[in-house]
C-alpha cells in the first residue's frame, strides 16, 4: 500500500531544552486510520503540529504526497485537514458559511452542493440555518470536521475528536470517521479512549516520551502482544495450587474457586491446555465452567507504557 504521509529522523527540541519528539520515523498508508496513543505530554500533538505546519522541526524531515512540509508548504497543506482539540468556530455564522469559508481559504471555487453534501454526511444539514453557538457540543465538533474537510483533503487529522463527547455522540462520530475512510481519506486520530483505537483503527502508534515505541497493525499487536486467560470455575476449592501443576502458569482466585491459566498466544509450549487438563484430572481437580479471556488494548498500551 502506497504512503501518503513519510516521517525520517524527526526531532523537536524548545528553546527551554526539552525534546518533544526523539527521532521519530513512521510511514503513513493511503486510506488508513492510524490510532497514536500516548500519555500526556508524550508527543502527540506536537506531532500532529509539525506534519500540519504550525510547529516547526529542529531536524529531520516530513513529506506529504512527496510534497515536503517546509519547501512545498502549500502544496502540503492543501492535502491537510485538522480538527484540532478545541473548538474554535465563528459562534455567530451557521455551518455552511463556516465551511464556505475555509473552502475558500484554500482556494477552492464556491460549490453549494458539495456543502449540502458534507452537511448531509455530518447529520448537520437540519442545521443548516443554526448559528453554531445554539448547537451542542458533539454538533460543534462536527461543525470542526466539515470545516477541515470543506477543502475536500486527502488526509484528515483528529487530535482529541470526542474530548468530552458523550457516548452516544461518540459512537455517532465513530460512524462519520469510517464513512469518510471508505471515501479514501487518510485519517491520523489522537485519543486517550482506548476503546475508541480499539474499534477503529487499523493501526496503532505508541508515543511516550517523544519516542514511538512501538507501531503495529491493531490485530497483529493484540494477537503479538496479548496474553490470553483460562479460568476454570472449580468445583471444590483449593487452599493452594499443587506441586504437580507448577509448571503451568497457574494462579488461584475467589477463596480458591478460581483457577486461571495464563498463556502467550505465540507460544505452542506454554498454550497445551490439552495437557493442562490431563494434569487437572490425574491431580483430581474437577472443574463446572470455563472461560477465555484476552488482554485488552488498554492493558497491552499500559504494559508497553510501564516498560
Amino acid at each position: 500500500m502506497k504512503s501518503i504521509i513519510k516521517i525520517k529522523n524527526l526531532n523537536k527540541v524548545y528553546a527551554s531544552g526539552f525534546k518533544a519528539l526523539n527521532n521519530i520515523n513512521l510511514d503513513i498508508r493511503e486510506g488508513e486510520i492510524i490510532a497514536l496513543l500516548g500519555p500526556n505530554g508524550a508527543g502527540k500533538t506536537t506531532l500532529i503540529s509539525i506534519i500540519c505546519g504550525i510547529v516547526t522541526p529542529t531536524s529531520g524531515s516530513v513529506t506529504i504526497d512527496g510534497y515536503d512540509i517546509v519547501k512545498d508548504y502549500r502544496a502540503a497543506r492543501k492535502l491537510i485537514g485538522l480538527v484540532p482539540q478545541e473548538l474554535a468556530t465563528d459562534a455567530f455564522e451557521t455551518p455552511p458559511a463556516t465551511m464556505a469559508l475555509s473552502r475558500g481559504i484554500f482556494g477552492k471555487k464556491p460549490d453549494r452542493a458539495f456543502i449540502d453534501e458534507l452537511l448531509k454526511s455530518l447529520s448537520l444539514y437540519d442545521k443548516k440555518d443554526s448559528k453554531i453557538m445554539t448547537l451542542s457540543g458533539g454538533m460543534k465538533r462536527r461543525v470542526m470536521i466539515g470545516k477541515a474537510l470543506a477543502h475536500e483533503p486527502r488526509i484528515l487529522f483528529l487530535d482529541e475528536p470526542t474530548a468530552g463527547v458523550d457516548v452516544e455522540l461518540r459512537k455517532d462520530m465513530w460512524n462519520v470517521v469510517r464513512k469518510l475512510r471508505a471515501s479514501g481519506v487518510t485519517i491520523i486520530l489522537t485519543t486517550h479512549y482506548i476503546e475508541e483505537a480499539e474499534e477503529m483503527a487499523d493501526r496503532i502508534g505508541v508515543i511516550n516520551k517523544g519516542e514511538l515505541i512501538l507501531v503495529e497493525d491493531k490485530d497483529v499487536l493484540m494477537k503479538k502482544l496479548g496474553e490470553k486467560r483460562l479460568m476454570l470455575h472449580l468445583v471444590q476449592p483449593l487452599t493452594a495450587v499443587p506441586d504437580a501443576l507448577s509448571r503451568f502458569r497457574l494462579t488461584l482466585d475467589e477463596g480458591g474457586r478460581l483457577l486461571t491459566y495464563t498463556y502467550d498466544t505465540q507460544d505452542g509450549d506454554s498454550s497445551d491446555i490439552t495437557h493442562l487438563f490431563d494434569a487437572l484430572d490425574s491431580a483430581g481437580i474437577r472443574f463446572k465452567d470455563l472461560e477465555t479471556r484476552q488482554n485488552s488494548l488498554e492493558e497491552i498500551f499500559v504494559n508497553l507504557v510501564k516498560r
